[in-house]
Protein backbone atom coordinates (compact mmCIF):
# COMPACT_ATOMS: atom_id res chain seq x y z
CA UNK A 1 0.00 0.00 0.00
CA UNK A 2 1.45 3.33 -1.11
CA UNK A 3 1.81 5.66 1.89
CA UNK A 4 1.13 8.82 -0.19
CA UNK A 5 -2.16 7.41 -1.52
CA UNK A 6 -3.09 6.08 1.93
CA UNK A 7 -2.65 9.55 3.48
CA UNK A 8 -4.52 11.13 0.57
CA UNK A 9 -7.63 8.93 1.03
CA UNK A 10 -7.45 9.24 4.82
CA UNK A 11 -7.57 13.02 4.46
CA UNK A 12 -10.35 12.69 1.86
CA UNK A 13 -12.46 10.70 4.35
CA UNK A 14 -11.53 12.85 7.36
CA UNK A 15 -12.62 16.04 5.58
CA UNK A 16 -16.25 14.87 5.38
CA UNK A 17 -18.17 11.61 5.62
CA UNK A 18 -17.78 9.51 2.47
CA UNK A 19 -19.41 6.38 1.14
CA UNK A 20 -17.55 3.42 -0.30
CA UNK A 21 -18.47 4.42 -3.87
CA UNK A 22 -16.95 7.91 -3.48
CA UNK A 23 -13.74 6.42 -2.07
CA UNK A 24 -13.49 3.97 -4.97
CA UNK A 25 -13.91 6.85 -7.44
CA UNK A 26 -11.20 8.80 -5.61
CA UNK A 27 -8.86 5.79 -5.67
CA UNK A 28 -9.49 5.34 -9.40
CA UNK A 29 -8.51 9.00 -9.95
CA UNK A 30 -5.33 8.22 -8.03
CA UNK A 31 -4.72 5.32 -10.47
CA UNK A 32 -5.51 2.56 -7.96
CA UNK A 33 -7.41 -0.41 -9.40
CA UNK A 34 -8.38 -4.02 -8.69
CA UNK A 35 -7.47 -5.77 -5.45
CA UNK A 36 -5.53 -2.75 -4.22
CA UNK A 37 -8.80 -0.86 -3.86
CA UNK A 38 -10.08 -3.41 -1.34
CA UNK A 39 -6.84 -3.10 0.62
CA UNK A 40 -7.30 0.66 0.97
CA UNK A 41 -11.02 0.28 1.76
CA UNK A 42 -10.24 -2.26 4.50
CA UNK A 43 -7.63 0.10 5.97
CA UNK A 44 -10.12 3.00 5.99
CA UNK A 45 -12.86 0.90 7.63
CA UNK A 46 -10.51 -0.60 10.23
CA UNK A 47 -9.26 2.87 11.18
CA UNK A 48 -12.79 4.34 11.24
CA UNK A 49 -12.23 6.72 8.34
CA UNK A 50 -15.02 5.02 6.38
CA UNK A 51 -18.32 4.11 8.01
CA UNK A 52 -21.46 3.55 5.94
CA UNK A 53 -23.83 4.01 8.89
CA UNK A 54 -22.24 7.33 9.86
CA UNK A 55 -22.26 8.47 6.22
CA UNK A 56 -25.97 7.68 5.83
CA UNK A 57 -26.90 9.52 9.03
CA UNK A 58 -24.88 12.57 8.06
CA UNK A 59 -26.29 12.53 4.52
CA UNK A 60 -29.89 12.38 5.78
CA UNK A 61 -29.37 15.25 8.24
CA UNK A 62 -27.64 17.41 5.65
CA UNK A 63 -30.07 16.90 2.79
CA UNK A 64 -33.12 17.32 5.02
CA UNK A 65 -31.89 20.37 6.94
CA UNK A 66 -29.94 22.17 4.21
CA UNK A 67 -31.56 21.11 0.92
CA UNK A 68 -35.16 20.62 2.13
CA UNK A 69 -35.30 17.15 0.60
CA UNK A 70 -38.07 14.71 1.41
CA UNK A 71 -37.57 11.06 2.29
CA UNK A 72 -38.18 9.75 -1.24
CA UNK A 73 -35.30 11.74 -2.74
CA UNK A 74 -32.99 10.97 0.17
CA UNK A 75 -33.69 7.23 -0.14
CA UNK A 76 -33.17 7.31 -3.92
CA UNK A 77 -29.83 9.10 -3.57
CA UNK A 78 -28.58 6.78 -0.84
CA UNK A 79 -29.59 3.73 -2.90
CA UNK A 80 -27.68 5.15 -5.88
CA UNK A 81 -24.61 5.19 -3.62
CA UNK A 82 -25.15 1.50 -2.77
CA UNK A 83 -25.94 2.15 0.90
CA UNK A 84 -27.60 -0.87 2.53
CA UNK A 85 -31.34 -0.79 3.22
CA UNK A 86 -30.71 -1.29 6.94
CA UNK A 87 -28.46 1.78 7.10
CA UNK A 88 -30.93 3.83 5.06
CA UNK A 89 -33.81 2.93 7.38
CA UNK A 90 -31.73 3.65 10.49
CA UNK A 91 -30.52 6.96 9.07
CA UNK A 92 -34.07 8.10 8.31
CA UNK A 93 -34.80 7.97 12.03
CA UNK A 94 -32.58 11.09 12.21
CA UNK A 95 -35.62 12.98 10.90
CA UNK A 96 -38.11 13.82 13.63
CA UNK A 97 -41.68 13.27 12.28
CA UNK A 98 -42.83 16.61 13.73
CA UNK A 99 -39.92 18.43 12.09
CA UNK A 100 -40.76 16.67 8.82
CA UNK A 101 -44.31 18.07 8.85
CA UNK A 102 -43.12 21.52 9.95
CA UNK A 103 -40.60 21.59 7.10
CA UNK A 104 -43.18 20.69 4.45
CA UNK A 105 -45.53 23.39 5.78
CA UNK A 106 -42.77 26.00 5.72
CA UNK A 107 -41.96 25.04 2.12
CA UNK A 108 -45.65 25.29 1.18
CA UNK A 109 -45.97 28.76 2.66
CA UNK A 110 -42.77 29.88 0.94
CA UNK A 111 -44.04 28.70 -2.47
CA UNK A 112 -47.44 30.31 -1.86
CA UNK A 113 -45.81 33.63 -0.91
CA UNK A 114 -43.58 33.54 -4.00
CA UNK A 115 -46.60 32.94 -6.25
CA UNK A 116 -49.28 34.97 -4.47
CA UNK A 117 -50.24 36.84 -7.64
CA UNK A 118 -51.01 33.63 -9.56
CA UNK A 119 -54.32 31.74 -9.73
CA UNK A 120 -54.94 29.08 -7.07
CA UNK A 121 -54.58 26.21 -9.56
CA UNK A 122 -51.18 27.48 -10.74
CA UNK A 123 -50.00 27.71 -7.13
CA UNK A 124 -51.12 24.12 -6.53
CA UNK A 125 -49.19 22.99 -9.62
CA UNK A 126 -46.07 24.85 -8.46
CA UNK A 127 -46.28 23.34 -4.99
CA UNK A 128 -46.78 19.85 -6.33
CA UNK A 129 -44.01 19.98 -8.94
CA UNK A 130 -41.42 21.60 -6.66
CA UNK A 131 -42.05 19.31 -3.70
CA UNK A 132 -42.28 16.16 -5.80
CA UNK A 133 -38.91 17.07 -7.35
CA UNK A 134 -37.46 17.47 -3.85
CA UNK A 135 -38.71 14.00 -2.94
CA UNK A 136 -41.70 14.65 -0.74
CA UNK A 137 -44.44 12.00 -0.61
CA UNK A 138 -47.38 12.60 -2.97
CA UNK A 139 -49.96 11.84 -0.27
CA UNK A 140 -48.38 14.39 2.05
CA UNK A 141 -48.28 17.02 -0.70
CA UNK A 142 -51.95 16.51 -1.58
CA UNK A 143 -52.96 16.51 2.08
CA UNK A 144 -51.12 19.76 2.73
CA UNK A 145 -52.46 21.38 -0.45
CA UNK A 146 -55.98 20.63 0.78
CA UNK A 147 -55.21 21.94 4.28
CA UNK A 148 -53.48 25.16 3.24
CA UNK A 149 -55.31 26.30 0.14
CA UNK A 150 -58.90 25.13 0.55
Amino acid sequence: MDNFIKKKVEFYCAYQERCRMEVIQKLNKLKVYGDSIEEYIAHLINNDFLNEKRFAESYVRGKFNNNDWGKIRIIRELESRNISQVNIENALTEINPEDYLKKVRVLFKKIINENNDKPKEKIKEKIYSRLEYKGWEKELIYEEINNLIN
